[in-house]
């Protein structure tokens, strides 16, 4: 009896689902679901769709389709399966801030987009089930707006002293074993965590690259846990007579609010 193939999307819940019901499972056998001609197309699709730049290599889309895309994704395949796939160096690209200073994008090749995306697609769906609520940067299904009714939200419950962070050069701070630690405590894959190094290597020592599909997702692992302690302080203020806390976080934009009720305090400072 043949099985019939499941379907990416259906991949991506069945890996939830047991992500959501076993906190500490660690998943192998990724690897093959990264190389498939499924994911690795779907990758292409979502880094077409952004249409950006291309990279050192100076190859565009058109260039691409006008050489097929099929046979474009069948020699990333071959070299994925084959071990011998070598990310290229990205290229840097200096853009305005609304500060006036200047940020440093790295544009990786297309190429490297899409097996940086395949990856993404694979491990998203372990780790967005971990994610705590209080997150809403480059994640499924939310969006600045949803983070910003959430602050809204706090201040129309007089939480009126607002704590505004913002996390000097995150994504170039990023330090790379901690990093790996925190994806090894769900992977247990030694191909896909080669990868992983790989990628976030094609940067340097330090650091991931802002502008390439994976480095959300990795930056949102790196704080998983700060995330998670604030939720915990907020549930603790909720609880006594405590000034009540809220935290909200867009990348690397915090908002922490807390009630200015003259009755609580001890917890601003």
């Amino acid at each position: 009896m043949t099985k019939t193939p499941i379907t990416l999307q259906e991949l991506r819940q069945r890996i939830y689902r047991k992500a959501k019901s076993e906190p500490t499972h660690r998943f192998w056998g990724l690897f093959t679901h990264i190389t498939k001609m499924t994911t690795l197309h779907e990758a292409y699709q979502q880094a077409r769709k952004n249409n950006g730049a291309p990279g050192i290599d100076g190859k565009s889309f058109a260039d691409i389709e006008l050489e097929g895309v099929i046979p474009f994704l069948t020699g990333i395949q071959e070299e994925l399966q084959a071990g011998i796939y070598r990310p290229q160096s990205n290229r840097k690209v200096e853009i305005p801030k609304a500060n006036g200073k200047m940020r440093t994008l790295q544009i990786p090749c297309i190429r490297d987009r899409v097996v940086q995306g395949a990856l993404k697609l694979i491990l998203e769906a372990i780790f967005e089930a971990d994610f705590c609520p209080n997150s809403y940067g480059f994640r499924p299904k939310r969006s600045p707006h949803q983070a910003l009714a959430e602050v809204r939200r706090s201040i129309l419950r007089r939480m009126t002293i607002i704590i505004d962070v913002d996390l000097s050069r995150y994504f170039d701070t990023i330090r790379h074993n901690i990093l790996l630690e925190k994806i090894a405590k769900r992977v247990q894959d030694p191909q896909v965590m080669h990868l992983v190094k790989q990628v976030i290597k094609a940067t340097g020592k330090i650091g991931v690259p802002q502008g390439g599909p994976f480095s959300p997702l990795a930056a949102n692992i790196y704080l998983n846990e700060v995330d998670w302690t604030f939720d915990a302080i907020r549930r603790k203020t909720a609880e006594g007579n405590y000034e009540a806390v809220n935290y909200h976080r867009f990348a690397d934009d915090i908002v922490i609010a807390v009630s200015g009720h003259s009755s609580k305090s001890g917890w601003a400072e």
